[in-house]
């Protein structure tokens, strides 16, 4: 499925035998093999025993339509093979019989695979709606800062995995988390919904990032302590733009360094990363924040390692740091996507969730949801 900020690759990878319709071609192709024997048996002069391949109308026909049509199409072929002068009802050509079998087989065919796609058409509806509520679509512009990302979930199919971001309007400004859980697929998900619960919250009653980071560690500390055999962790990198000032705040745990866009420059932001989430960071060393000024036109990114730890096939990990500058100049969502071309292109195919996400922070008063002044 595809969206219009928050791209998720899984539509690209929805083919015709995994639950997308039919291509054209295939929808077509019954009624063309039917016409196409008519006429080749009709304009042969010697006619040519092409009968028995009559009997794959139906069968195609069942591939893309219903009941309905699948026994009209059977009941044409039927019947083309049952008239005296269309040619295909002599001795050797046909058996009447057995063209009759396959086509009552195919619209029952036809009718188990419409119930099938029915259920797997409703299954689907309900696990992307159950998937959207714990990760939504990453909207365009959250106070005064524009959003661009792009997240690949590792396991086909499905639309959450391990990674996970947020971006929320808090009292005084705008706080983003973009992190990693420990493993990937749909069995990350679970910690996945805990960790963006537990943000949601934090960044409405917490002062500072700090408080942010240790109510999403504890979760992940309650949520461990609940079976005695689990080890959840957790690496994040959260942000903070305050309203009434062009510096971002940045606190990261064990979590990959951001990246700043300054023009065509790339650096790396110097936050300390202190422990990952789950760890007890309260009763080790707390995470320090890297307070940064902002210039206009300055541009954030942040990824997982899903971007940094691709490889390819000499087992080279793709250098991010050293090709983003030829990318630097795109728009934010224009960037997203190129950096996911240029990850395909080194690394061939990509197995760990990966997530990229660009915040443009617009200068003080540029919000219209704050009045001027703060």
């Amino acid at each position: 499925m595809t969206w219009p900020v928050q791209r998720r690759r899984d539509g690209e990878e929805r083919a015709w035998l995994r639950g997308a319709p039919p291509p054209p071609w295939v929808r077509w192709l019954p009624l063309a093999l039917l016409v196409g024997l008519l006429t080749a048996q009709e304009l042969t002069p010697q006619r040519l025993d092409l009968g028995f391949l009559l009997s794959a109308v139906p069968p195609l026909a069942a591939l893309s339509y219903g009941p309905a049509v699948t026994t009209l199409l059977g009941g044409v072929v039927v019947t083309v093979v049952a008239l005296p002068h269309t040619g295909f009802d002599r001795p050797g050509n046909a058996d009447l019989v057995t063209v009759v079998f396959v086509a009552v087989l195919s619209v029952a065919l036809a009718w188990v695979r419409s119930r099938r796609d029915e259920q797997l058409v409703t299954v689907r509806t309900v696990a992307e709606a159950a998937q959207f509520a714990v990760l939504p679509p990453l909207p365009e512009r959250v106070g005064a800062v524009r959003c661009a990302g792009l997240y690949r979930a590792a396991q086909r199919g499905a639309l959450v995995g391990g990674d996970f971001f947020d971006v929320r309007r808090a009292p005084g400004g705008v706080r983003a988390v973009v992190g990693d859980v420990q493993g990937h697929g749909l069995s990350a998900v679970g910690t996945v919904a805990g960790l963006l619960g537990a943000f949601r919250e934090a960044v409405l009653d917490q002062p500072d990032l700090r408080g942010v980071a240790e109510r999403l560690d504890r979760r992940l500390v309650v949520d461990a302590g609940q079976d005695e055999n689990a080890e959840l962790f957790a690496t994040a990198v959260l942000f903070e733009f305050p309203d009434d000032s062009p510096v971002v705040r940045v606190i990261s745990c064990g979590h990959p360094r951001p990246l700043l866009l300054r023009g065509t420059a790339v650096c790396e932001l110097p936050v300390r990363p202190a422990a990952p989430l789950g760890l007890g960071i309260a009763g080790l060393a707390p995470p320090e924040p890297l307070t940064l000024g902002l210039e206009p036109g300055d541009r954030l990114l942040a990824q997982t390692d899903g971007v940094t730890e691709a490889r390819n096939a000499a087992g080279d990990f793709y250098p991010l740091l050293a090709r983003l500058p030829r990318f630097a100049g795109e728009e934010p969502a224009a960037l997203t996507d190129a950096v996911w071309r240029d990850v395909v292109r080194f690394s061939g195919t990509v197995r760990d969730d990966l997530t990229l996400l660009v915040f443009a922070p617009d200068p003080p008063g540029d919000d219209p949801d704050v009045p001027a002044g703060g």
